[in-house]
C-alpha cells in the first residue's frame, strides 16, 4: 500500500485492559491479524514488557514499533506501541484483580483517550478491565462512562450499547441498583435514550434504524394489571419518539422482544434496565458479543466479555469478540472520516 492510500486510513487508539487477565494476550493476537492491520493504523498505550508476556502466550506476532512517550509517532503499516513502562512484570498477579493492575488499566485507557480526544485517533479500542482492579485505583470510578466524562472533559449524554452483529441494545438505566430502577424510568429519560440509540445506529450504518422498546413489568403490564408504567411512562415516550421521526414501536414484553429482533424484526431494542438486556444478549453470542460506548466525539468499543481471570497465562482466550469489537471501531472510523470529508 502505498503511502497516500496508508494515510487515509482511520487510525485507531488502543488501550492494553487489565494485565491480570487475558488482556496482554488479546492485544497481541489482534493486532497480528492481517485483515484488520491492513484497514486501520494503530497507536496502542501499555507497558511493553507485558506486551511482550501476552506475544508469549498467544503465539502472536504483532510487529509492533514500539516509541516512549512524547517520541514521534511513525504511523505506517506497523502499528505503534507508546511504552508507558506502567506495570513491572515482577509485580504481576494473573487471575487477581490488584492496584498495580487497576492503575496500569486506567493509565492506558486515560492515554488512549486524550489521544482522541486532541484529534490524533478516529476512534478507541480497548481489552477488558475488570472493575475491582480499576475502582482500586480510581476510587470514583462506576464505569466506562463516567470514566471517559472525567477524562476528556465531556459532558454530553452517553450510553453502552451492546451489539451482537447487526442486533443491537440499548438501554435507559445501566449501572444502578434494580430497586432504584422503576422511579428512574422517566418519559424524558427513554426519549433521550432513543435519540441516542438512533443517533449511534445511523453511525453505524441503519438508515433508519428499527427499534423496539421493551416494557418494564412482566407482560408489559399486561394491560395494567401488572403495573401502569408502560400505560403512564413507556407508551407516551415512544408516541413522541414516533413524533420526531424515529421508527420505533412497543413496549412489548421483554420475554419475547429479543425473539422477534433477532429473527430481524428489529435493528434494536431498547430495554428499561442493564440485565433485561445483557441476559439476553450473552445468552444469543456471549463469544462474539461488543460493547460500544457511544454519544462520545469518537466510538469507543470493547468486548463484551470480562478479563477471564481463570484462563489468564494459558493462550486459550477466544478471539471472537475482540475481532468484532475492533472491527466496529474501524467501520464507524472509516465512515465518520468519510462523512467528514465530505462535509467539507
Amino acid at each position: 500500500m502505498d503511502n497516500r492510500a496508508q494515510n487515509e486510513l482511520p487510525v485507531i487508539a488502543v488501550a492494553m485492559g487489565d494485565p491480570s487477565g487475558i488482556s496482554p494476550e488479546l492485544t497481541a493476537r489482534i493486532l497480528s491479524e492481517p485483515d484488520l492491520r491492513a484497514a486501520a493504523r494503530y497507536v496502542v498505550f501499555g507497558d511493553a514488557r507485558l506486551l511482550e508476556l501476552g506475544i508469549k502466550d498467544g503465539a502472536a506476532d504483532p510487529q509492533v514499533r514500539v516509541v516512549r512517550e512524547g517520541d514521534a509517532l511513525p504511523l505506517g503499516d506497523r502499528p505503534v506501541f507508546i511504552d508507558l513502562g506502567n506495570h513491572d512484570p515482577a509485580d504481576l498477579q494473573r487471575g487477581t484483580a490488584t492496584l498495580a493492575g487497576g492503575k496500569a488499566a486506567t493509565d492506558n485507557f486515560r492515554h488512549a483517550l486524550q489521544f482522541a480526544a486532541a484529534g490524533h485517533a478516529d476512534a478507541v479500542f480497548f481489552t477488558p478491565f475488570n472493575k475491582a482492579a480499576m475502582r482500586f485505583a480510581y476510587p470514583g470510578y462506576d464505569d466506562e462512562i463516567r470514566f471517559v466524562r472525567d477524562a476528556i472533559g465531556f459532558e454530553g449524554p452517553a450510553s453502552e450499547f451492546n451489539i451482537l452483529d447487526k442486533l443491537w441494545n440499548a438501554r435507559v438505566t445501566s449501572h444502578i441498583p434494580l430497586s432504584e430502577v422503576a422511579a428512574s424510568i422517566t418519559q424524558e429519560r427513554i426519549l433521550r435514550a432513543l435519540t441516542l440509540a438512533d443517533a449511534n445506529l445511523r453511525l453505524a450504518g441503519f438508515n433508519p434504524p428499527r427499534i423496539a422498546v421493551a416494557g418494564i413489568n412482566p407482560h408489559a403490564g399486561d394491560g395494567g394489571n401488572f403495573g401502569r408504567d408502560e400505560i403512564e411512562t413507556i407508551e407516551p415516550a415512544v408516541k413522541a419518539a414516533k413524533a420526531k421521526g424515529f421508527t420505533v414501536e412497543g413496549p412489548f414484553p421483554s420475554d419475547t422482544v429479543f425473539l422477534r429482533a433477532r429473527n430481524g424484526d428489529f435493528d434494536a431494542v431498547l430495554t428499561m434496565y442493564h440485565d433485561q438486556g445483557q441476559i439476553a444478549m450473552k445468552l444469543i453470542g456471549f463469544d462474539s458479543g461488543v460493547t460500544l460506548i457511544g454519544g462520545f466525539p469518537f466510538p469507543i468499543c470493547t468486548p463484551a466479555h470480562g478479563t477471564a481471570y481463570e484462563i489468564a497465562g494459558k493462550g486459550v482466550a477466544n478471539l471472537g469478540a475482540t475481532r468484532a469489537a475492533l472491527a466496529l471501531a474501524i467501520k464507524m472510523a472509516r465512515d465518520g472520516k468519510a462523512r467528514a470529508k465530505a462535509a467539507a
